[in-house]
């Protein structure tokens, strides 16, 4: 992107009043300058339960990992890149159009399901798997102590995914859940069995329900 372009992106984000459309343009954007760069980032933890609970769960700031990177993610390299966004702030955390935005460690990710993948205003946005979240999420909101925060934002990403917002893979989620970097499996059924049924809807883990 030219300096003219980025600097419309940026007059179109801090207009949008729609906090959920103004993160998705806003990562579409940073996507982009990365991307031309050589890396590839991919939006993590609340940000991503975000875009898939679409405004249901709206997220402070804005996420990422870094999904590959053709050189080395520097701190200067960090600095300029953002630079081209008159961000303020780094080498990991900037201000970005009233916006913050965390630029992470290395994306980990133990799921088989793909990173997901929404269309932007200024090139494509890669999302950590629901399944995933899903999971993360549940662990947080028990352990080491109840934390009711985590688990409200648990029951909407739920939500979307029972109800077909956002395509799941149950059977993921159940391994993955099994998995003993979370071994959560328990509270992770218990859960998703509850939120089905405030739905009135059928559980994937109850299917003659």
């Amino acid at each position: 992107m030219n300096p003219t372009q980025i600097q419309r992106a940026l007059a179109d984000i801090t207009a949008e009043t729609d906090p959920t459309l103004k993160h998705l343009k806003l990562a579409s954007l940073v996507s982009a300058v990365f991307r031309e760069r050589g890396a590839e980032l991919v939006v993590v933890g609340g940000s991503a339960i975000e875009f898939y609970t679409e405004g249901a769960y709206v997220s402070g700031d804005l996420d990422f990992c870094v999904e590959s990177a053709a050189t080395a993610l520097t701190a200067r390299l960090r600095q300029d890149i953002m630079a081209q966004l008159q961000a303020t702030g780094g080498p990991r955390s900037w201000q970005v159009g009233g916006l913050f935005v965390d630029v992470l460690a290395s994306f980990e990710n133990l799921a088989r399901t793909p990173i997901r993948r929404l269309d932007g205003p200024y090139g494509e946005v890669r999302i950590a798997p629901v399944e995933e979240l899903i999971v993360e999420r549940v662990l947080i909101s028990k352990y080491p102590v109840d934390y009711p925060p985590a688990l409200e934002c648990a029951k909407k990403l739920l939500a979307a995914a029972l109800l077909g917002e956002s395509e799941t893979d149950w059977a993921e989620v159940e391994r993955l859940a099994n998995d003993r970097a979370y071994k959560n499996w328990i509270d992770v059924r218990k859960l998703v069995n509850e939120q089905a049924q405030t739905l009135q809807i059928g559980s994937p883990y109850h299917p003659d329900e």
